[in-house]
């Protein structure tokens, strides 16, 4: 099991922008895919976007055009660049392999205010 810590979710107005970040404890080149997952109030967890070992990006219609993932050159870091924010986008975000295979962490918060 690698270890992931997300963090950068913060408060924002509708229509900004925040990147999250998320911290494995070792490489993640061997894993075929990484995600962002999200849980709104009252709502069940749902996968958002993942990216492949070798780069591809995977997005759910609901973020597709807004909302951008990348690995970084290391790959020990997958990052969820969020742009044009909805209020709807509220919710816990979290990282995971996809299919999931680790626990889940804490998770970081992402309000957004209309």
């Amino acid at each position: 099991q690698v270890q992931l810590v997300e963090s950068g979710g913060g408060l924002v107005q509708a229509g900004g922008s925040l990147r999250l970040s998320c911290a494995a404890s070792r490489s993640i080149l061997d894993i075929n895919a990484m995600g962002w997952y999200r849980q709104a109030p009252g709502k069940t967890r749902a996968l958002v976007a993942h990216i492949t070992s070798d780069g591809r990006k995977y997005y759910a219609d609901s973020v597709k055009g807004r909302f951008r993932i990348s690995r970084d050159n290391a790959n020990t870091m997958v990052y969820l660049e969020m742009n044009s924010l909805k209020p709807e986008d509220t919710a816990v975000y979290y990282c995971n392999t996809v299919p999931i295979r680790n626990s889940w962490g804490q998770g970081t918060q992402v309000t957004v205010s209309s």
